[in-house]
């Protein structure tokens, strides 16, 4: 990678809501941190203190940014699923890239799919938007929409689950 690539990347970075960017190839590796890593990190790690050690989630909480301070965001408010519910026999749908999740096309719209939405493969479920770009998430199962697993406009990372599906 050339030092110009380099400095087109933290360009980017820093107009994205992305706080830390890891890079590895069999030639080099590469992290970027930006100044607000520390920040939202800080404030992940006071959320978590403040929660009863029960409600604390398993996985690392979602950070997203707001012109105030960031908000850790760790369930979805649109769910029929209950917390003890065993989750282990439903298909997850993952996100394909780093990006920011959108569930619907414009804030105006209705999200593309909702919870008891019954879906195929073909079906847009979602946007995620990486590098100004925005790309559609087709499902790739049939089934019916369980559980919305991140909320709307809020940073998601590869292979983050996005949705919970009952197999038709």
């Amino acid at each position: 990678m050339e030092f110009d690539q380099i400095k087109e990347l933290i360009k980017l970075l820093q107009e994205t809501t992305i706080s830390e960017f890891k890079y590895e190839s069999t030639e080099m590796s590469l992290s970027i941190r930006t100044k607000d890593y520390h920040k939202i990190k800080e404030v992940v790690m006071q959320g978590m203190s403040q929660m009863p050690m029960q409600m604390q989630p398993t996985a690392q909480p979602v950070a997203t940014e707001t012109t105030a301070a960031p908000v850790v965001t760790t369930a979805p408010t649109d769910t029929k699923i209950t917390e003890s519910a065993d989750s282990s026999n439903y298909i997850e749908i993952k996100s394909p890239m780093v990006g920011t999740f959108y569930r619907s096309s414009t804030p105006e719209k209705p999200p593309f799919v909702k919870v008891g939405d019954t879906i195929g493969p073909d079906s847009n479920v979602c946007l995620i938007e990486a590098m100004k770009l925005f790309n559609d998430v087709k499902a790739e199962v049939s089934g019916k929409i369980v559980k919305v697993m991140v909320e709307d406009a809020s940073p998601v990372e590869y292979e983050q689950v996005l949705f919970l599906v009952e197999p038709a």
